[in-house]
């Protein structure tokens, strides 16, 4: 029997959210920037709609990429 006591442990690299703050807004600005491309203005304005809907963009799967683009 040892008496160390546990250390504390917490995950390397905390999730704070700002990661899909800055995706939306990456997206936001896209959508803004590409002129008079509607399709692809529609397309970023879909992932900016879902992130701010609490959805995520980190999937592989393509029946959920095309549910998010609206496709």
């Amino acid at each position: 029997m040892s008496n160390q006591r546990s250390g504390n442990w917490k995950p390397a690299a905390l999730g704070d959210g700002m990661g899909d703050m800055k995706l939306r807004n990456f997206f936001r600005t896209a959508a803004s920037v590409v002129g008079n491309d509607t399709d692809a203005q529609f397309y970023f304005e879909q992932i900016v709609e879902h992130i701010n809907n609490g959805g995520s963009i980190s999937t592989d799967d393509p029946t959920t990429v095309r549910r998010i683009l609206g496709v």
